[in-house]
């Protein structure tokens, strides 16, 4: 394997979507301490202030709104929630959506305090819906991608995801990782899922591969409980987007029937052809989905 470039593969990124390239974003790595000598780590596109905040999901890290960024072509900071990325991992691997809020909470004042939206998928959804509970100062708008205080209801929603993350946690090579990775997500093209894994892993001195993120472990039943965030929601001072992937099992029509009866005016949009990663499935759509949201206030409904 050649070195890794985490900023070399922007281009590659514009081709697949089919998005216009001219020239290298302009992107960097940014910081923020959130107490008891950790940090999280985060990318900053742009040089004026950060309009969007981008939260991603277990076992993700912030690589996984690149195409998406380039699409909104904004001001924004996508950040590595602690456990993932280059973000520090806690020793009691408690990664739960309270606790992560209070940490995205300190990072987004120091990196992006005046940020119209909070954009969070999956587990940095939940994070994103707590954190809106917590400080609605810095929730403006809210967009939930795949993701309801529902999604914890039963492991068969889950249970495809949670079988991928929780495999093999090293890996004899590069090209092991990757067939593990195309085989779970048949969906995606092979270059995109190299890309992901060069983003979500990392080579060992001794060769073998590992990822970049710390397990969240669920329950004996292998449940995860994100009941009591429901009446966050309820508690919205702003009608949120939730946004579902048509071919995802882990946002049902119960969820969303439930999300509209504590949320009446929310908008609810399903994503043609993507699974639970709409970001990563169709992020040209979700980009345009998001931009609608966030700059026409009128196009909430």
């Amino acid at each position: 394997m050649s070195e890794y470039d985490e900023f070399g593969l922007f281009a590659e990124n514009a081709e697949e979507a089919g998005l216009p390239w001219s020239g290298a974003p302009r992107v960097r790595r940014v910081s923020a301490e959130i107490g008891n000598g950790a940090n999280i780590s985060a990318l900053r596109w742009g040089e004026d202030d950060p309009e969007l905040v981008l939260l991603h999901g277990g076992a993700q890290n912030a690589h996984t709104w690149d195409t998406v960024a380039l699409a909104l072509n904004r001001p924004l900071v996508a950040i590595d929630l602690p456990g993932h990325g280059q973000s520090d991992w806690w020793p009691d691997h408690g990664y739960t959506p309270d606790r992560l809020a209070a940490a995205v909470a300190t990072a987004v004042d120091a990196l992006a305090p005046g940020a119209q939206a909070i954009v969070g998928m999956s587990l940095g959804g939940l994070t994103a819906l707590r954190l809106a509970a917590r400080r609605p100062d810095l929730v403006r708008r809210l967009v939930l991608v795949d993701v309801t205080p529902g999604t914890g209801d039963h492991p068969g929603k889950t249970a495809a995801i949670t079988a991928f993350v929780h495999g093999p946690a090293d890996f004899a090579s590069f090209d092991e990782i990757l067939e593990r990775t195309v085989t779970h997500n048949p969906g995606r093209s092979v270059r995109s899922l190299r890309r992901g894994i060069l983003h979500n892993a990392r080579e060992q001195d001794n060769g073998r591969w590992i990822w970049r993120y710390d397990r969240i472990r669920p329950t004996a039943d292998g449940t995860l409980d994100f009941g009591p965030l429901w009446e966050d929601v309820s508690a919205l001072a702003t009608a949120p987007m939730l946004v579902r992937g048509a071919r995802s099992p882990v946002v049902d029509d119960a969820d969303t029937a439930e999300f509209l009866r504590r949320q009446p005016e929310a908008r609810i949009e399903i994503v043609t052809d993507a699974g639970h990663s709409v970001q990563g499935d169709r992020p040209i759509e979700l980009a345009a989905l998001i931009q609608d949201f966030t700059v026409d206030r009128t196009s909430a409904r």
